[in-house]
């Protein structure tokens, strides 16, 4: 188990600190920056990467909604589910630390929101509550479902990375003008505690309707995914 957490927590470092890290320091970088498509396959590579890397430790997740999704179709033991949230949440607050120490070292760097995830005057297009909410539950069931799908017995081995890397890159050119695109809770929280204020009061949502999807995804993969 010690070996399963301590690849999660990396794991989740490297998605905060390359996704997040490239929408800081490189996504509106004069005339070269790589912009929303940029930040979306950063996300994607990032767990591309990773689940290449350290999939076959632990399964992968770097993420609690995944945890939670994988746990609802009987893939996760649940007295595993806590200490894998807790991995991955602080491998994404560490994250979240290094790219803090990276960006102000920069003169004239200013906070903002530092990619941080939120709705309606903090939404990147001004999109309320609602769009964020109903944006992030369907973004991470389908996310799970993807994962559940790829990862099946009757898949191809060796491809699920490709699929589910894709799958955030596509969720991210997607969401990102709607919440800056959490589908990841532990994701949202190491910003949200560099940002403090805002970020902190609306860090609930970004708890709630990712979780509330991967427990969709479950359901909906025990319907149509699972053979009798």
């Amino acid at each position: 188990m010690f070996r399963k957490l301590s690849v999660e927590f990396l794991g989740t470092f490297w998605l905060v600190l390359g996704g997040c890290g490239s929408a800081v320091l490189a996504a509106a970088f004069p005339e070269v920056g790589i912009g929303l498509l940029g930040v979306s396959f950063a996300f994607g590579l990032t767990v591309l990467t990773m689940a290449y890397a350290v999939g076959g430790i632990s399964g992968g997740h770097f993420n609690p909604a995944v945890s939670l999704g994988l746990a609802v179709v009987g893939r996760v033991p649940p007295a595993s589910l806590v200490g894998y949230i807790i991995a991955q949440v602080a491998g994404a607050i560490a994250a979240a630390a290094v790219l803090y120490v990276i960006a102000t070292g920069k003169a004239d760097f200013q906070l903002g929101s530092c990619a941080a995830n939120g709705y309606g005057e903090h939404s990147p297009g001004g999109y309320s509550l609602t769009a964020a909410l109903v944006t992030e539950v369907v973004m991470t069931a389908f996310f799970l479902f993807i994962i559940l799908g790829s990862t099946h017995s009757r898949v191809p081995v060796g491809f699920a990375p490709i699929a589910i890397g894709l799958g955030l890159t596509l969720i991210h050119l997607v969401s990102i003008p709607v919440t800056n695109t959490s589908v990841n809770p532990a994701r949202s929280t190491g910003q949200a505690l560099f940002v403090g204020d805002w970020a902190i009061s609306q860090l609930w949502l970004f708890w709630v309707a990712p979780l509330i999807g991967a427990v969709i995804a479950g359901i909906a993969w025990k319907v149509v995914g699972e053979e009798a």
